[in-house]
């Protein structure tokens, strides 16, 4: 198997990623895949790092897995905080420790850039709940709320 490393993603890796994020929300229930949707979300945070940060880990072949960090600021902490808004890994590579390689650059990156918090969320009862609290993840007492503005659901 080719060497895996992680590096930033670039515009040039649209299409695999925007495969990656249809996989992902085939699979949520909050969520419909919608190819144009997910390549237009990504294509802004690419075009604008100060908006987030895409890692990938790819071979030599193909992106295997990617994680998704927007930037934004949080009053409670007084400064700059990571929502982690997609974590995933093609089906194919799943299971071999690739989603915690990604989480723990994604952590490294964070604590490297002083940022204070980082936030995600997951479905309930399931296996990335679980995923997460290994990493050192801990539930709030928060529960998420939507209210979505755009004309189409």
């Amino acid at each position: 198997m080719s060497e895996l490393r992680i590096e930033p993603a670039t515009l040039d890796d649209l299409s695999e990623l925007t495969e990656l994020l249809m996989d992902l929300f085939s699979h949520e229930e909050d969520f419909t895949p919608n190819s144009e949707k997910q390549l237009r979300g990504l294509r802004l945070i690419l075009e604008q790092p100060s908006r987030g940060r895409i890692f990938v880990l790819r071979n030599q072949k193909k992106i295997v897995g990617m994680i998704n960090l927007l930037i934004t600021i949080s009053t409670a902490e007084g400064g700059f905080v990571l929502l982690v808004e997609d974590l995933v890994i093609r089906q194919e590579h799943r299971g071999q420790g690739y989603g915690s390689r990604l989480l723990k650059h994604a952590i490294e990156f964070a604590r490297q850039k002083k940022f204070l918090r980082m936030t995600l969320l997951t479905d309930r009862p399931n296996e990335s709940r679980r995923f997460y609290l290994k990493h050192g993840f801990t539930e709030s007492g928060m529960v998420p709320m939507r209210l979505y503005l755009a004309n189409e659901p």
